[in-house]
């Protein structure tokens, strides 16, 4: 399990504490895709509410802040102890109740087999050693039916030329050395990851980013972010 840990990524991201809630500041692509992410896991899903949520990776609480207030049940786990309790203040001021743990996705699996409904682990599989071990806790984690949801960046030049040299270099949207081109996940790579895991595969979507406008938007397109959604079968 530890071996699944990228320590200087854990540092990079903990630096980042103090900004995760500035929509305007080095976090604010997370702000501008969060909808678009809410969106699609409501497409999927229907409702939230009642639910029981994983949300892997959670960083400042972005996200399972969202899923909370659509009436979600959420745990979310994460390991930079800086975000964490960002995450857990911010969560306290807006009056919402959210379980944040520090604690490797494959060690709650040990704990919680087959104990939630829906998981999501957006931006996370790109910044560790080995992504298929966070995906088979995942499938461990998920009721039958449960559904796992998964965003990445494809690995292709046309990736590489906007999410590192424009959004980093040129555009100035995330800090410098944000992305390792190598750990970017062709949608072909994570599908077989996946199933490997004993999942099927239900759908994927793109998140089209325009750099001249500033904007996010789904899409068919998946030649740069994407979200895949798999689901545990009975």
């Amino acid at each position: 399990m530890s071996q699944n840990i990228d320590i200087n990524e854990i540092n990079k991201f903990s630096q980042l504490a103090a900004q995760w809630w500035d929509p305007n500041g080095q976090c604010k692509p997370l702000h501008i895709i969060n909808p678009l992410r809410v969106d699609y896991i409501l497409q999927q899903c229907e409702s939230l509410n009642g639910k029981k949520v994983l949300d892997v990776g959670c960083g400042g609480g972005i996200l399972s802040e969202s899923l909370a207030k659509l009436g979600a049940q959420v745990t979310a786990i994460d390991l930079a102890e800086e975000s964490l309790n960002v995450a857990k203040m911010h969560a306290e001021q807006n009056g919402l109740s959210i379980d944040y743990q520090k604690q490797t996705v494959e060690a709650h699996a040990e704990e919680r087999s087959e104990y939630y409904d829906v998981i999501t682990c957006m931006e996370l599989l790109e910044h560790v050693p080995d992504p298929f071990s966070i995906i088979n806790a995942c499938a461990k984690l998920l009721k039958p039916s449960g559904k796992l949801f998964l965003s990445t960046i494809n690995r292709n030049t046309k990736a590489k030329l906007l999410l590192i040299y424009g959004a980093e270099y040129i555009a100035r949207l995330v800090p410098k050395g944000t992305h390792d081109f190598n750990r970017f996940i062709r949608p072909s790579e994570l599908m077989d990851l996946v199933e490997q895991s004993k999942l099927a595969v239900k759908g994927i979507i793109g998140m089209e980013y325009h750099l001249l406008k500033n904007q996010f938007k789904l899409g068919h397109n998946v030649d740069v972010n994407y979200i895949l959604m798999a689901q545990k079968e009975l």
